[in-house]
Order: C-alpha cells, then structure tokens, then sequence
C-alpha cells in the first residue's frame, strides 16, 4: 500500500524548505505515547509504510497506532546518464516535509516499555534521528 495523495492540483513542485521548528503537529493528540524528530527533513512514503508494518506487527490485536504525517509533496527525478536541460524529471516518489519537533507516529493502550521497544524498531527505518515522548499523567 503506497500513501500518496488521491488527486493533486499540480503534479511537480518545487523543492521548497526545510528549515524551522514545528509549530503545530509537536504535541501528542491521540495516545500516551509518541515519537517525535528531532531533526528537519523528509520522510519518504516507503519509510512511512516500513513503519507502520513493523507498529502493525508489535501491536498484534493489542493498542492502537496514530500516523500523524502524510506524504503530500513529489519529489522528481531524471533518469540515470541523461544530459542537462530538457525539463524537469518525472515524478518519483512522494515525501512528508517534517520540521524539529513534529510527532510522527503515536501509540495507545500499551504498557510504556512496551511502547519504548517499538518506537526503537521504527526508528532504525526512519532517515532522521528521533525521540520517544511520553504524556505526563497529573
């Protein structure tokens, strides 16, 4: 299952930037628990997918699992040994901008440990370097 959008109003976009903090996205609104990146960059859709498959595994019937990104911008590409000019690439992949501080995926209904164990799985897939939060019961 690739995630990409359904329709888009133009198909290649700019690079854009990736610069800055997260300002909405960087609290946890679902579950206890979360993963959150500590670095700017993209994510691709395939990364996504590697980890939700690895969450979907963990959880095995048990909690339940929030993806808080989506992957909405392409990325395009030329193909190998091909001379300069002559346009932009073909579209190749889509990717999720994230800025510091965004929560990527979120966790419910698991003990914390358990949470930790698969937050540390899903990272090894993710480009970026991430940490786990955790919501402070009062």
């Amino acid at each position: 299952m690739v995630m990409m959008p359904k329709r888009v109003k133009y198909r290649k976009l700019q690079k854009g930037s990736r610069r800055g903090v997260a300002t909405c996205g960087a609290e946890l609104a679902f579950g206890e628990f979360g993963i959150k990146v500590l670095e700017n960059g993209w994510i691709k859709n395939n990364q996504i997918e590697a980890v939700r498959v690895i969450l979907a595994r963990q959880l095995h019937k048990g909690g339940k699992m929030w993806i808080r990104i989506f992957p909405d911008k392409s990325i395009t590409k030329k193909p190998a040994e091909v001379r300069m000019g002559k346009g932009k690439g073909d579209l190749d992949h889509w990717v999720a901008v994230v800025k510091r501080g965004r929560v990527l995926f979120e966790l419910g209904g698991v003990p914390e440990e358990y949470a930790r164990h698969c937050f540390r799985l899903a990272a090894y897939k993710l480009p970026l370097r991430t940490k786990f939060i955790t919501r402070i019961h009062k």
